[in-house]
């Protein structure tokens, strides 16, 4: 990295090089069965220059020639936008618990057991359902050196298990699943397996729901799948630059219901989103997104806050390759007062969504969502009594969230990004055939 980094500052007025390199085993599962297990590593570097005003860019996986990824990024550079930002010159990192060494010393005959563990249980309550089940270990390194002496690196461990059951009937499809994750090793089975379980007896039964609005409660999974994608995408400081965002205009306004509280952390121990620093060297902070229905801040790499005349949020991300963009982290819904019971005794009429299917296709820098209940319960008087099939869903994340009914008072992990807890909206559109 020093050799790329002292032959680009010869020919480029600031550069930056970054390296990830990883290792990921996972043990995989498929029709009930051991499928493979295997390991994979991959190492890569990038590198970004700024050369007579204009941002340069060239990555590879051969590490041994420097002077060929000098060259690229120099061609780039002529066709590049012009670079309104600074490299972070060598600062301070949050002290942020990532690795734990013992998630290395998992055996592979103990993540093929816990694999095991998870379809045997599941199939115990239902002997004909189809399984899929992963459990994935990984280490990722990350190092970035740049040419105004600004220096980060970081070890991180990953740890993760899940399941997937699909059961088919002539035309009915039942689709249950959960996952977990951690940067500590999860070697217990049985959160998992407790969740898919109560899908499972849910499920046992079969309601219709009415073609209507309903009030509906979104379980953390159902919030994930339904309304986080035009969230995330709205407070995109690259969107807001664009125009595209409907907050861009509505900073310090209120756009949410009061209860409502919303953030962006990296900073969490032992959590797979977080890290010291972000894919540009800046160091990791919470970022207030929505405070109290209010919106607070929007979420920036070192490009775009410089052209929007503001400081970036540490939310440079590089997907592990490509050009740095603004992108959250760890999402955290703040939890309320209303356990997930309470809700659902509140409810008449109405819908507990477990998953959606195709919510992200719809108009999602305007807020909507439209998907099929993939999974999803009829509450009638108070009792969640059977599963829906063929049944839609469809609102605006902006009318809904405007006046929430309820926000869960627990809140939970879901896909390792999103933290929330259930939320209960009074009027979201069911249709059903």
């Amino acid at each position: 990295m020093e050799s790329i980094l002292a032959k680009a500052k010869k020919v480029a007025e600031e550069a930056e090089v970054f390296m990830v390199s990883s290792e990921e085993t996972p043990v995989q599962f498929e029709t009930n069965r051991l499928k493979h297990i295997q390991s994979k590593q991959s190492s890569s570097v990038a590198l970004r220059i700024i050369k007579e005003g204009r941002i340069g860019y060239a990555t590879t996986t051969e590490l041994g020639d420097s002077q060929k990824l000098v060259n690229m990024a120099v061609e780039t550079a002529q066709f590049g936008m012009t670079a309104r930002f600074e490299l972070p010159s060598l600062t301070p990192y949050p002290r942020i618990e990532i690795f734990d060494p013992a998630v290395e010393a998992v055996s592979l005959e103990d993540m093929a057991k816990l694999g095991e563990e998870l379809i045997v249980a599941v199939r115990g309550h239902t002997p004909e359902l189809i399984c899929e089940a992963a459990v994935t270990r990984g280490i990722i390194s990350v190092r970035i050196i740049n040419s105004r002496g600004g220096e980060a690196q970081y070890k991180q461990s990953i740890f993760g298990l899940g399941i997937e059951g699909q059961l088919i009937h002539d035309t009915d499809m039942l689709f249950v699943g959960e996952h977990q994750s951690s940067c500590h090793p999860i070697l217990e089975s049985s959160t998992v397996t407790e969740s898919v379980l109560q899908q499972l007896e849910l499920a046992k039964n079969q309601a219709a729901a009415a073609t209507k609005s309903l009030p509906v409660v979104f379980t953390p999974h159902g919030v994930a799948s339904a309304l986080i994608m035009p969230l995330m995408a709205a407070f995109n400081g690259k969107t807001v630059l664009e125009g595209a965002s409907p907050l861009g205009s509505k900073l310090g306004q209120m756009v949410f219901d009061k209860e409502l509280s919303v953030w962006d952390d990296p900073t969490l121990a032992y959590r797979p989103a977080s890290r010291p620093c972000d894919d540009e060297g800046v160091p990791s902070r919470r970022t207030p997104l929505i405070e109290q229905g209010v919106v607070a801040s929007f979420l920036y790499d070192l490009q775009t806050a410089a052209l929007a005349h503001t400081k970036s949020t540490g939310s440079g991300d590089r997907s592990r390759g490509g050009l740095p963009a603004p992108s959250p982290s760890a999402f955290i819904i703040a939890p309320g007062k209303t356990t997930f019971d309470e809700m659902v005794k509140d409810i008449k009429e109405g819908l507990v969504v477990e998953q959606l299917m195709g919510a992200s296709q719809g108009n999602i820098l305007g807020g909507d969502f439209s998907g099929n209940v993939l999974l999803g319960y009829k509450v009638e008087n108070g009792k969640m009594v059977g599963r829906v099939k063929n049944t839609m869903v469809s609102g605006n994340i902006y009318q809904l969230l405007k006046q929430i009914t309820a926000i869960g008072s627990e809140a939970k992990w879901v896909g390792g990004f999103l933290n929330t807890p259930p939320l209960y909206l009074a009027a979201v559109s069911v249709a059903s055939k």
